[in-house]
């Protein structure tokens, strides 16, 4: 079994709307419109590579195929998570995603997409798209017909630091001036149904996917309040976000020395979001930093932590 933390370089994904601020997580970026980091990747859109250790090069799905080992054997056809960073410095389109059973049946066997947002950056007046005001089906396809997206839409103002936990069938968007590292099931399935009228270097109006976002999105919409639990471990405070059936997800601040912990699931993902600092298992130690993001292995046992910083970690 592997017993040292598995580190990954991440995929970069240009978009229209995104910049270049995840040069601040010490990356180098294709362009100045490099809107996506997708840091744990196993998609046939982008594979995360091994950087360090007796399995470098090898890439996330290769692991998965040949080393199920790492991940506590547990079954699945494909690695069941995907953890993204998004620059976003225009307004994402207003989407909505399928659950497993609609992608299987519509998306020749996607899976569906539940996600959340933990907010690393927000400039002042920032705000997300967070569910929608209809009542009923009739309403919300009464208003898109009519076009009252003001109406329609329901925006909430976030600041660095705000969790969103966003199942499948929320409307959603993610508002320009945020950095927000996301953690979803592994799919890239996304049904857009209004983008602002915006028309692309062609000319041309994004296209829209009204009847399918119509058949999976939720009316009325569901509140999912996140109701935050924070705990002190040794100098180290841990908060769990959400403890969900696709992912649990937590935030480690790191102010000097954590206590010991038990590695006692099946994988756990870490995204270093700022700061730096030292992993120590028996007697070997590995520094991490900003920007880094490591694999603990199944059965990884107990480590410990020292340094200054903040870390989301994520697993199934």
């Amino acid at each position: 079994m592997v017993k040292e933390p598995l580190f990954f370089e991440p995929v970069f994904k240009e978009r229209i709307w995104g910049g270049e601020s995840l040069k601040q997580f010490g990356y180098e970026l294709p362009s100045s419109q490099t809107g996506e980091c997708w840091a744990f990747a196993d998609h046939h859109d982008g594979q995360s590579v091994v950087k360090n250790g007796e399995l470098k090069g090898k890439t996330l799905g290769e692991l998965w195929e040949t080393n199920r080992e790492l991940f506590g054997s547990i079954e699945s056809d494909r690695f069941p998570l995907l953890t993204k960073i998004l620059d976003v410095e225009t307004d994402l389109s207003v989407q909505v995603h399928p659950d497993d059973e609609y992608a299987k049946n519509h998306e020749n066997g996607e899976l569906g997409k539940t996600e959340c947002w933990y907010i690393v950056e927000a400039e002042e007046g920032a705000e997300i798209v967070y569910g929608h005001h209809a009542k009923t089906k009739e309403e919300l396809e009464s208003m898109i017909n009519d076009g009252n997206w003001d109406e329609l839409l329901r925006k909430v103002p976030v600041r660095a630091g705000d969790f969103f936990y966003v199942p499948s069938g929320t409307v959603h968007s993610i508002g320009k001036g945020t950095v927000t590292l996301v953690t979803q099931q592994n799919s890239d399935t996304a049904y857009r149904f209004f983008d602002y009228g915006r028309r692309n270097k062609e000319g041309n109006l994004s296209e829209l996917h009204i009847k399918r976002s119509l058949d999976v999105i939720t009316v009325p919409t569901e509140e999912f309040p996140v109701d935050e639990i924070t705990i002190q471990h040794g100098d180290m405070d841990i908060t769990t976000f959400v403890k969900a059936a696709h992912f649990s997800v937590f935030k480690w601040d790191l102010k000097g020395k954590s206590g010991e912990i038990n590695e006692d699931v099946p994988f756990q993902l870490i995204s270093v979001i700022d700061g730096e600092g030292t992993l120590f298992k028996g007697e070997e130690s590995f520094s991490f930093k900003k920007g880094d993001h490591f694999l603990l292995p199944a059965e990884f046992g107990k480590f410990s932590l020292e340094g200054n910083a903040s870390i989301i970690a994520s697993h199934v």
